[in-house]
């Protein structure tokens, strides 16, 4: 079976990626593919990326407090693509009251500091839409 190809994403203006980074090698030690898109990426430059790179997943950093706007983007320009099958998560410091509304938008976990990477692969494999 072909490994699960995860997009690692900073969308918006964060300039901060040492968790992204972690992330990534966390998941790519797991034995997924990982491509990481580098900081200050727009949700089309994110979209573009993962339909170009035919991703499982994409998974979203975000400490700037712009995630209520910039990862429903990314949903809707996904389903504008027909890419919709492709399972998104996000995380970084977003506030709890914001989570329902996020998950509500198509955004089918969020990881807030303390998570460990144990969890995020675990639900990454339980929940990809393959």
């Amino acid at each position: 079976m072909k490994p699960i190809r995860v997009l690692i994403a900073k969308p918006g203006l964060d300039g901060h990626d040492r968790g992204a980074k972690l992330i990534a090698r966390a998941l790519r030690d797991a034995g997924m593919e990982v491509i990481y898109t580098g900081l200050r990426q727009t949700p089309e430059q994110i979209v573009a990326a993962a339909v170009q790179e035919d991703v499982d997943v994409i998974g979203m950093s975000l400490l700037s407090g712009a995630h209520n706007y910039l990862f429903p983007r990314v949903v809707e320009l996904l389903k504008e693509q027909d890419a919709d099958d492709i399972l998104i998560v996000g995380g970084g410091v977003i506030p709890d009251d914001d989570i329902p509304a996020l998950k509500e938008a198509g955004i089918a976990e969020i990881f807030t500091p303390g998570t460990t990477t144990t969890q995020m692969i675990e639900f990454i494999k339980t929940n990809i839409k393959r």
